[in-house]
């Protein structure tokens, strides 16, 4: 018999078999409206995945990267809480539910998941796909739920919110927010990931402001739960997660590469103790002769500074050449700390 797929892998192989029928032509027309969508500023009021060629494009074009975002920010808060597990989720927004993939992924098991969308045809895809997985085919109920100030979330360890909070008003938004914190309780988190522009961070910054004013702290990306060093308008803070590319989504992309690096903006959050990190990497290193920068966000005086990591750091050289944009600095790894410079 076997072994069963890892949840990338499944994931891929679903999608390859439930949209690879769908016409090259109406495939690209349907990913130009959603592009226009996800990327836009003006919050809709209807499902932005309208029917099944919509949900179909949406798959190929948009659920392996949001699939790799927010498994990047869910293994974040598991570094940042160790030993935490969640034992149900809920997916707002969650359309054929990458992020119920990113939890599987991240955590593994077998929990109870709840899927809420306004759209019927993503909802009922995202059921076809998960029947690919056995942890997931079961466990997940696909919730028809209009997405907005009047939402009502059950309680829950987990709350996943991606690429959602462009579709609503700001006053939704907020109210989606406290529900969130609410449904979680004080040992659950709060997980919002949205596209890495500066309008996505800047919705990424509301949230985590209402969260810490309900006493919530930020396990990632942050290493400290203080205001945001980064001036408004100056800078955003973002990251970048490396996504595999099928011969069906370079076909429905228009792309050649093999790959793809998904820009994403996202904050996990927490009432529950937490070991956040002393420093992350906010900026690709940049790896010259004999020695590497690091810019990070730390805190301190200075929160927002560059390290130069030399040869003579030892241990802590060799992680600097190895760290990627997006990584706590220094790594959980003792033997590296030692060589930490002071």
């Amino acid at each position: 018999m076997n072994a069963p797929l890892a949840p990338a892998d499944s994931l891929r192989a679903a999608l390859d078999g439930l949209v690879g029928g769908l016409p090259p032509r109406q495939a690209a027309a349907a990913v130009e409206r959603l592009i226009a969508n996800y990327r836009g500023r003006t919050p809709t009021h209807a499902p932005v995945l309208r029917d099944r060629s919509d949900v179909a494009a949406y798959a190929a074009y948009r659920m392996p990267a949001t699939f790799e975002a927010v498994r990047a920010a869910l293994a974040a808060f598991a570094d940042a809480v160790p030993g935490w597990v969640p034992g149900s989720q809920v997916d707002v927004g969650g359309g054929t539910g990458a992020a119920t993939w990113a939890a599987q992924a991240v955590w593994g098991g077998e929990r109870a998941v709840t899927v809420l969308d306004w759209a019927e045809p993503a909802l009922a895809l995202g059921r076809e796909i998960a029947a690919a997985h056995p942890a997931l085919k079961d466990a997940v109920r696909w919730q028809r739920s209009r997405i907005g100030a009047a939402l009502s979330i059950e309680s829950t360890d987990l709350v996943t919110v991606s690429y959602v909070l462009n579709e609503l008003s700001e006053s939704d938004r907020a109210a989606l927010v406290d529900t969130a914190a609410t449904a979680v309780g004080d040992a659950g988190a709060v997980v919002i990931v949205e596209p890495g522009t500066p309008d996505g961070y800047a919705r990424v910054l509301a949230a985590r402001d209402r969260l810490t004013a309900a006493g919530f702290r930020i396990a990632a990306p942050c290493p400290h739960s203080d205001s945001c060093p980064i001036a408004p308008g100056q800078d955003w803070c973002h990251f970048s997660a490396r996504v595999s590319r099928s011969s069906l989504h370079r076909q429905v992309k228009g792309g050649s590469l093999p790959y793809e690096d998904e820009k994403f903006s996202y904050l996990a959050a927490t009432r529950a103790p937490l070991e956040p990190a002393a420093a992350r990497v906010v900026r690709r290193p940049q790896i010259r002769k004999g020695q590497v920068l690091l810019d990070l966000c730390t805190t301190g005086a200075a929160p927002l500074h560059r390290e130069t990591v030399t040869k003579r750091h030892g241990p802590l050289y060799k992680a600097a050449r190895d760290a990627e944009w997006g990584d706590v600095w220094p790594p959980y790894d003792d033997d590296v700390n030692d060589g930490h410079p002071a």
